[in-house]
């Protein structure tokens, strides 16, 4: 289960965009935090403090309990936006949920077992087509990241969503028939053997 981060919060009396470029000057990050049947409430936070919760890697797919004036919230993180030059982040949005909300999130996958699929042995690679899977779950339940195993895949083989198994009481959030990886042939392997196919014609048309 992902871990509950802890962050610090104070609310924001000043709105507009000259009171946020003052707080971004002061080292702080503006937020708002909004949901649950609740008036949204305007908030800002250190920005080394959520700096080191982004590079954690799993920010997004973590509860983090807001820790405003004292008062503890249950968010979950929906939105950071970046400078695009300096990747200072400009603004958070976080969603208010109960302990038990369903909440809806991105889950990072990881595929193992990779020394136990034959396509992999012979040289082939994994086209990973999905690195992160919409999951619907319990909000105390949310998964680190979900595993997928590559036993027994060969050369031309894909994994799909409905061939893995999910997190207890989790659901996908796209219930198509998603590709999630494929094992393809290398390119040097591709090319290899279509030189040889040329090259047979060629020799056949000489004996001729």
């Amino acid at each position: 289960m992902s871990e509950v981060l802890d962050l610090s919060a104070e609310a924001r009396d000043r709105a507009g965009k000259g009171a946020s470029r003052a707080m971004r000057r002061e080292g702080r990050v503006p937020a708002v935090i909004y949901g649950n049947k609740q008036d949204p409430a305007a908030i800002h936070l250190e920005e080394k403090a959520l700096m080191k919760l982004l590079h954690t890697g799993h920010f997004f797919n973590s509860v983090v309990m807001l820790d405003l004036d004292g008062k503890k919230i249950r968010a979950l993180p929906k939105d950071v936006q970046f400078h695009p030059v300096t990747d200072r982040p400009l603004h958070a949005d976080f969603l208010r949920i109960g302990e038990h909300s369903t909440v809806t999130v991105n889950v990072p996958v990881h595929f193992v077992d990779e020394e136990l699929s034959p396509g992999i042995k012979r040289g082939g690679v994994l086209n990973v087509v999905v690195h992160d899977l919409g999951l619907v779950c319990d909000a105390a339940e949310i998964p680190d990241d979900i595993k997928v195993s590559l036993k027994g895949l060969d050369v031309g083989d894909s994994i799909h969503l409905a061939q893995i198994t999910l997190p207890k009481g989790a659901k996908a959030a796209d219930t198509g028939d998603v590709t999630l990886a494929t094992i393809v042939a290398p390119s040097a392997l591709k090319s290899a053997e279509g030189g040889a196919d040329e090259e047979a014609p060629a020799a056949d048309s000489a004996e001729g």
